[in-house]
C-alpha cells in the first residue's frame, strides 16, 4: 500500500493488486475491480458508486470509516471526499440562504432552484398571487422573482383573468 498526498486528505491505494484492468475476462464472466482497493471482486455483493465498483467493505466515510453499505442506501461526496449523510451535514452544514427569505437552509432539506438561486420548498412561490410552485409546475424567474405560468411578465392579457379567478376562489371558500 502507498498513499497519495495532495489536497484531499491521504487516499490509500493497493497496488499489489493493482495489475490488471478495471474489467478481466474469465470466460464468460467479466470480473470487476474495486475502485477502493484496486483488487477482483469476487463477492457476492458488489456496490455501485461514484461511477465505480466497490467491495462493500470498500467504500467508507472518509471521516468516521463507517462501510456506507451498512449504514443507509446513500453516500455523499465532496472534495474529494466520500461521506456518509451524517458527516457530510457536519463538514458542510447548511446549503445556503433562501433566495426569498434568507434564512439558512439545513443541507438534509429538500430545495427547489431557479437558475443559481436556492428557495426553502415553502417559499418558492409567485410573486403575483403567491400561489406555491411545486416540482412539475412551469414558472419563469424573470430580475431575481418567481411567476407562475399565468402571471409571468409577458401575460399581462391574462394575468387579470388568473386573478379574479383566485379571489373568486377565495371568496367562495370563506362562504363554505
Amino acid at each position: 500500500m502507498h498513499s497519495i498526498l495532495g489536497s484531499d486528505p491521504v487516499i490509500m491505494v493497493n497496488t499489489a493488486c493493482n495489475t490488471q484492468p478495471a474489467h478481466v475476462r474469465m470466460g464468460a464472466l467479466a470480473w470487476k475491480r474495486c475502485v477502493g482497493c484496486g483488487c477482483k471482486i469476487s463477492d457476492r455483493f458488489l456496490l455501485f458508486a461514484l461511477d465505480g465498483y466497490w467491495h462493500c467493505h470498500c467504500l467508507k466515510c472518509s471521516c468516521c470509516q463507517a462501510q456506507l453499505a451498512e449504514i443507509g442506501s446513500s453516500c455523499f461526496t465532496k472534495r474529494g471526499l466520500i461521506l456518509c449523510k451524517s458527516d457530510y451535514i457536519r463538514l458542510f452544514g447548511h446549503s445556503g440562504a433562501c433566495r426569498a427569505c434568507s434564512k439558512s437552509i439545513p443541507a438534509n432539506e429538500m430545495v427547489m432552484r431557479a437558475q443559481d438561486n436556492v428557495f426553502h420548498v415553502k417559499c418558492f412561490v409567485c410573486s403575483v398571487c403567491h400561489n406555491q410552485l411545486v416540482p412539475g409546475d412551469r414558472f419563469h424567474y424573470t430580475n431575481g422573482k418567481l411567476y407562475c405560468e399565468q402571471d409571468r411578465p409577458t401575460a399581462s392579457a391574462h394575468r387579470c383573468d388568473h386573478l379574479d379567478s383566485l379571489r373568486e376562489h377565495n371568496i367562495s371558500e370563506q362562504k363554505s
